[in-house]
């Protein structure tokens, strides 16, 4: 998440940035994002009943998710990624629209 963070100050007006959270309480989750995404760039809340997660079909946390702006998913992957290679993938994808 610090990624997405650091980048979402750069691609913030280009780049919709969302963390859905699941499984937890809007309090815990009001917590963990003041944690882990300080900018206030990333848009997040708690999906308690997984819509989100169930609409992509993603099974679990965490995962980073590259929704392009017809809602078609352009990559996915659990765990972390280094800068570079998710700054390519954004650079791609606004290059794209």
């Amino acid at each position: 998440m610090p990624v997405v963070d650091r980048l979402s100050t750069e691609y913030g007006d280009r780049v919709a940035f969302v963390a859905p959270a699941w499984r937890g309480t809007f309090e815990r989750t009001a917590e963990v994002a003041a944690e882990l995404l300080p900018s206030g760039n990333v848009m997040w809340g708690l999906d308690e009943r997984e819509e989100v997660f169930a609409a992509y079909g993603i099974p679990g946390q965490p995962v980073t998710v590259v929704i392009d702006a017809d809602k078609r998913i352009v990559a996915a992957w659990a765990g972390s990624r280094p800068e570079q290679e998710v700054r390519a993938l954004l650079d791609e994808l606004v290059a794209s629209t």
